[in-house]
């Protein structure tokens, strides 16, 4: 009797499941309250979807102050990308280096020139992965210690997906993220996952986050307690910078194990955990004046609103930046490449080009593969969020935003501006002036529509 209900219970599970994954055939959205992770990959595999799933842990991203605000350290969305059901690629969608640099340590290429270098492979949604392919076609790294990289990346990817309860998800049917170099069976992975963030929980409330940072306090009577190579090797790595996590990158070890390792000690009083310190901060900023070689940030507003270009302009040129604004969606791609700039602002809603068309074809040329590119819209929707991330948009600010808003956002992906610039550090913008075609007439009060747009 019971041999039979637990199979009827298996049966009608499966044909639940069967039902959703039809229901949700074209792609899905909605909350991890309603349905949690495990779930969410089980109807991947069932329906061997290919495309992508994008993770939003906050409900909703409305100003600049709000995303800085954010923890950017333990990633504040993910991609999960599928081929055939099964996992290709897993990681946070900031395109932060960090993380691969850490797993590159064990092979001694941390700090290999190549990981400048930008492969063409994946770099508008996974630049991380594009870096990785990066040093595999220079032969920097083999096919294996590739594979492992890749491998070790979903795992992490997936225990920090797998201890949300808060959330947004939204899967899209796509093209497979190409090349692929290797493939991993979800039902194993869940399986695997699922014992380790239960074990994770056991070391609660004395280790709370994989990223803290554990410190000698008691060095005697760390001695006392551990072999003279055991102490050693302890206190090579607990130095009070890295975290536990980079312990597990470095070490090669699933992050339950290294927690397990050092608990005993944390219990004791011998280790104490804190916040990780400040991280180097991985913006295009510096990279990018650089890369152009402006002294003064250049910035394009590119929105058919006149009195929002006009508004973004006054700003940014009263806080020392060069900028240009441009109403036509057509003409902007062509004076971009004149202009060079070193961060775009992009309307989404125009008119025979929107924003996600400019970006995506911004995106393929290697010129503005990394260039920041900051989505402006009136539209506050989820989905709209994750079209942007979709075709490459670096952020997203939503309108109405004010000068304070804005200033913080572009100040964090450029830098301060030079308010004693030269006069001659606008010519270009200057020269360019007859192609815009803005078409404004008359007085304009700059300060008089920043909520507008």
């Amino acid at each position: 009797m019971a041999i039979a209900l637990s199979r009827l219970q298996g049966t009608m599970l499966i044909t639940f499941k069967k039902v959703l994954a039809k229901k949700y055939w074209g792609g899905m959205q909605g909350k991890l309250s309603e349905i949690d992770i495990r779930s969410i990959l089980q109807l991947i595999e069932l329906g061997q979807r290919t495309g992508g799933l994008f993770v939003e842990t906050y409900g909703g991203m409305n100003s600049a102050k709000t995303s800085r605000q954010l923890n950017r350290s333990t990633g504040q969305s993910w991609f999960v990308f599928f081929l055939n059901g099964q996992i290709i690629y897993a990681g946070d969608s900031c395109g932060n280096l960090a993380r691969l640099k850490d797993h590159l340590r064990r092979y001694h290429l941390d700090q290999s020139p190549h990981l400048t270098n930008v492969s063409s492979i994946a770099t508008i949604n996974a630049p991380e992965y594009g870096h990785l392919w990066a040093l595999l076609e220079n032969r920097d790294l083999t096919a294996a210690q590739g594979r492992s990289i890749v491998q070790n990346m979903v795992h992490e990817t997936l225990f920090d997906l797998f201890s949300l309860h808060q959330g947004s998800f939204i899967f899209e049917l796509g093209h497979a993220l190409s090349p692929q170099l290797t493939t991993l069976e979800i039902g194993s992975l869940v399986a695997k996952i699922t014992k380790q963030v239960q074990e994770w929980k056991q070391f609660h409330p004395h280790i709370q986050s994989p990223d803290q940072c554990p410190a000698i306090v008691d060095a005697e009577q760390l001695r006392q307690t551990l072999s003279s190579s055991a102490h050693t090797t302890l206190e090579r790595w607990v130095d009070g910078k890295t975290s536990l996590r980079q312990m597990a990158r470095y070490l090669n070890r699933d992050i339950s194990a290294v927690a397990r390792a050092i608990y005993p000690y944390i219990q004791q009083g011998i280790v104490q955990l804190s916040a990780p310190p400040a991280e180097e901060d991985f913006t295009y900023s510096n990279r990018e004046l650089q890369i152009h070689g402006h002294k003064v940030p250049r910035i394009v507003c590119i929105d058919d609103g006149i009195a929002l270009r006009k508004t973004v302009e006054y700003i940014l040129s009263q806080q020392g930046y060069e900028v240009t604004a441009i109403g036509n969606p057509l003409k902007a791609l062509s004076l971009v490449f004149q202009l060079k700039p070193t961060l775009i602002l992009c309307d989404i809603t125009m008119p025979e080009l929107d924003g996600y068309e400019i970006c995506a074809m911004l995106r393929r040329s290697s010129a503005f593969r990394e260039t920041p590119i900051i989505m402006l819209t009136g539209k506050d929707g989820f989905i709209d969020r994750v079209k942007a991330r979709m075709v490459g948009a670096t952020d997203y600010l939503t309108k109405p935003f004010g000068e304070v808003e804005l200033l913080t956002l572009v100040e964090q992906y450029v830098g301060l501006g030079q308010r004693d610039r030269p006069k001659s550090e606008n010519l270009l913008a200057e020269d360019l002036q007859d192609e815009l075609e803005l078409g404004i007439t008359g007085s304009f009060s700059p300060l008089s529509s920043p909520h507008r747009g």
